[in-house]
């Protein structure tokens, strides 16, 4: 079930994966003015607007973002051919080593207001040009590759395997007819 919510089982192709971020974006974008005009209609004239005011709305809109963004790059993710629960684990625990890098060692920043390297700047360009630009892989590509078996172990080679994956006689039983129940 959670594999359906999150998008993790579904695939996204580059142009649609394109057009939902921009949407989602403009979405947000909306939202968020719809928050701001509406609690500067409930402000005196005059007064500062503050975070209180802003407080469970934004944090609302935020967890709305977080949640659809997550499931637009995991469902481009699984569309590559990749699997998104390893490369958004993996994502995230190297966004956070940066940001821990970054603020430990304050010198390789990219600024005094970012908590994240230029090596973290770059994967996450990388990563953003291969949700946007990488073929989609589909599941009538080529098979997976398969270690070679050698007496019981494997010899740390991987081949293809040259064996059809239905045997011929009953693709031929199919094609004479003899499909499903008994034959005459």
């Amino acid at each position: 079930m959670l594999g359906f919510l999150f998008g993790l089982n579904a695939r996204i192709g580059r142009l649609h994966y394109f057009l939902a971020s921009v949407a989602l974006g403009i979405a947000v974008t909306v939202m968020c003015m719809g928050i701001a005009s509406q609690a500067y209609q409930q402000v005196r004239y005059g007064a500062p607007l503050t975070m209180e005011q802003l407080g469970w709305p934004v944090l609302a809109v935020a967890g709305i973002f977080i949640v659809a963004s997550f499931t637009l790059h995991c469902m481009r993710i699984r569309d590559i051919g990749w699997d998104p629960v390893v490369v958004v684990v993996g994502w995230v625990a190297f966004t956070i080593i940066d940001g821990l890098i970054a603020q430990k060692f304050p010198a390789w920043a990219i600024g005094t207001r970012h908590h994240a390297t230029a090596v973290g700047a770059f994967v996450n360009f990388g990563l953003t040009l291969a949700l946007l630009f990488w073929p989609s892989g589909y599941a009538d590509d080529e098979p997976p590759a398969r270690p070679r078996d050698t007496s019981g172990g494997s010899d740390g080679f991987w081949s293809r395997s040259s064996a059809p994956t239905t045997p011929t006689s009953r693709i031929a039983r199919v094609a004479n007819g003899e499909f499903g129940g008994k034959t005459r």
